[in-house]
């Protein structure tokens, strides 16, 4: 099974373009869920819908509560921002977790979002999120991990798959609140809740910045290159269900001269119980997504 989380930068930058290099990677990358945040709304038109559309995928996303401040730094009023999941299979539940407000600073709705898919053999408990960015906020960032790991419990039961929590934490891999999510390095938010890191997994050696100075979009910052994007996986179900195969970069270069985000992507290869591997590997994936139409599960 293979998982992909990506910040898609909203509607910064070259955006119309962006998004046709957004498309091209995960076209590339044939994934069977995407949790995406930074994700734009505006007259009807949204671009996780679109790119579910294009890629014969279900959907379903929640817009912020407090979208003021990300329309202000780009004059309009009328686009929404929020989190989506893509699905190669129907949400059959979803839920919303609100995250707490940053410290003294303004509101921008930090939410997580929540989508049981009906993968075959067993449901998968997916969660996608988005934490309050500024460098001086890991308080802040540390609450909202507490609410969001108090969330993954409250959804994660009645299948053997393990929770799988994407997203972009806007926090180094070392940090306070990237550890309490864990609960490997310190004692879990959730007690008795430990949940994997996915990069451990990663080719020693291996690019791990999604924060990355060379992206001509964060260049501009003068800030270091570092991995803030991530994937987390609770313990494997029976027969290694949900264990981590392979984990890596994606969508870190540019696509025909367009880079398709500030972030790049991360992507990891769940063990699935063997029939969506068996598909992949022999070419049916394709034949396989296109079983069913998309289906829009937004609110």
């Amino acid at each position: 099974m293979r998982i992909v989380t990506w910040n898609v930068w909203w509607r910064y930058g070259p955006w119309e373009q962006r998004r046709k290099a957004i498309l091209a990677v995960l076209r590339e990358l044939r994934p069977d869920v995407v949790g995406l945040q930074e994700v734009w709304e505006r007259g009807g038109e949204n671009v996780a819908g679109w790119l579910a559309d294009e890629l014969g995928l279900h959907w379903t996303w929640e817009p912020s509560r407090a979208p003021g401040r990300w329309q202000r730094r780009i004059g309009d009023p009328e686009v929404a921002i929020g989190n989506a999941v893509l699905s190669r299979w129907p949400v059959v539940d979803r839920a919303v977790a609100q995250l707490p407000e940053p410290d003294g600073e303004e509101d921008d709705g930090r939410l997580a979002l929540y989508a049981r898919l009906a993968a075959p053999g067993q449901e998968v408990p997916f969660f996608t999120t988005h934490l309050t960015s500024a460098p001086s906020q890991s308080a802040t960032r540390c609450a909202q991990v507490a609410r969001l790991a108090g969330f993954v419990a409250e959804h994660r039961g009645g299948t053997a798959f393990p929770p799988v929590i994407t997203g972009d934490f806007n926090a180094w891999p070392d940090s306070d609140e990237i550890r309490l999510l864990g609960g490997y390095r310190t004692a879990p938010a959730v007690p008795g809740q430990a949940l994997l890191d996915a990069w451990e997994y990663a080719e020693p050696g291996a690019a791990a910045a999604t924060w990355d100075a060379a992206n001509p979009y964060v260049a501009p910052s003068y800030n270091p290159s570092v991995r803030i994007d991530y994937i987390h996986v609770g313990p494997p179900g029976p027969e290694g269900l949900g264990a981590v195969r392979s984990v890596r970069r994606a969508g870190d270069g540019p696509v025909e001269g367009v880079w398709p985000s500030d972030h790049a992507a991360v992507v990891a290869d769940l063990r699935d119980g063997g029939a969506v591997t068996d598909a992949r590997n022999s070419g049916a994936v394709a034949d396989l997504r296109d079983s069913g139409p998309a289906a829009d599960t937004a609110p």
